[in-house]
């Protein structure tokens, strides 16, 4: 079994930043996928940015150029770096691991951007 525990989120003014992380534990192989979703009220959930194990990374264009995704792979561990924040980054984030046939997912964690 694989958990996820998020850090980092909470209340910020527009233009500022916040660091996300994501701690994987359990059974999760060397070759896999790591990354961030994010979802707002009344909204579905889309991907925000996520990172394979190899270090490509897939970056959504709404935060492309303001928010970074970085992992350390000894730690199993995914970071998100949110620079300039805007009310529309307000949503509930939430970590996401995968790999072969399975798809894991963590609690969330609220970030509110306030104007």
């Amino acid at each position: 079994q694989v958990q996820l525990v998020e850090s980092g989120g909470g209340l910020v003014q527009t233009g500022g930043s916040l660091r996300l992380s994501c701690a994987a534990s359990g059974s999760i192989p060397r070759i896999n996928v790591m990354g961030w979703y994010r979802q707002a009220p009344g909204k579905e959930r889309e991907l925000v940015a996520v990172t394979i194990s190899g270090g490509a990374t897939n970056v959504a264009d709404s935060v492309k150029g303001r928010f970074t995704i970085s992992r350390d792979n000894a730690q199993n561990t995914v970071y998100l770096q949110m620079n300039s924040l805007t009310p529309d980054d307000t949503a509930v984030y939430y970590c996401n691991v995968k790999f072969i046939g399975m798809n894991y997912w963590g609690k969330g964690i609220l970030v509110t951007v306030s104007s």
